[in-house]
């Protein structure tokens, strides 16, 4: 009986049973697998890359000047901490944060992890789809112009480090997913979470970001342009599609009853 009830209350720690869990799990891993080796098969060589970074220089200077230089400068001149924090931000905001995200999602608010899980799916696939359309150079390649990779001088991780090197692309710059995959947190966890304070740390998490992949020479700011147009395609998909599986369920009930 004992072994009983201690079977039952592992079971109900999960909303919808071990074996999903462990389901969802394998999704996540799995598709992070899949794309990481997308990514790096969408790397087509560095000419068109630099052609398309330089065209990307060229629309800024004549929109609003680079401004991600005046940015980078700020972020030095306030010393170390404020450069480690950028970079920890850079390496951390897609899968530590997103995965932790999920994981609270799927524990404390099950309904709302399908819709959120599939959006960040979604984008990440159509970003991969812009990557493969336009290799771009980042900013931090274009180093005779200003531009700093601030993970180069000074982290301990970068990416020309080890397996970084063999899994990520160095041409994926747009559209910037960090920003896209951002801002759908924050549209999807702020209604989720009740305490103010978190609700604001999530509300101001997007902008947060954008600073910080142009802080560390990761992207321009039309990168982070085209990943908030990203995220609001991927949203605006997705709640399209509940509405049509929605509607359509209505109908089948409809047609049950009568």
């Amino acid at each position: 009986m004992a072994t009983l009830a201690r079977l039952t209350h592992w079971k109900q720690l999960f909303p919808r049973g071990p074996g999903d869990f462990v389901l969802q799990l394998g999704i996540w891993l799995g598709f992070l697998l899949i794309y990481q080796v997308a990514r790096g098969v969408a790397d087509r060589g560095a000419d068109e890359a630099f052609a398309n970074g330089q065209m990307l220089i060229d629309a800024e200077r004549s929109l609003t000047g680079l401004i991600e230089i005046d940015i980078q400068r700020l972020v030095i001149g306030a010393g170390d901490g404020l450069v480690q924090l950028v970079n920890w931000t850079y390496w951390n905001s897609q899968f530590t944060v997103i995965g932790l995200a999920l994981v609270w999602v799927y524990f404390a608010r099950n309904d709302n992890f399908l819709r959120l899980r599939n959006t960040l799916l979604l984008a990440n696939v159509l970003g991969l789809i812009g990557f493969m359309a336009m290799p771009t150079a980042p900013p931090r390649l274009f180093p005779e112009l200003g531009f700093i990779d601030t993970l180069a001088s000074a982290s301990g991780i970068n990416h020309g480090s080890g397996i970084i090197e063999l899994a990520s692309n160095q041409f994926a710059a747009m559209p910037s997913l960090h920003s896209a995959d951002a801002l759908i947190l924050a549209i999807m966890l702020v209604p989720l979470v009740r305490n103010p304070l978190t609700k604001l740390a999530w509300a101001l998490w997007p902008a947060w970001v954008w600073f910080t992949v142009m802080a560390t020479g990761n992207h321009y700011w039309i990168d982070i342009a085209a990943g908030v147009a990203l995220a609001g395609v991927a949203v605006s998909l997705m709640v399209y599609v509940e509405r049509r599986l929605s509607h359509r369920e209505d109908v089948l009930e409809s047609a049950t009853a009568n």
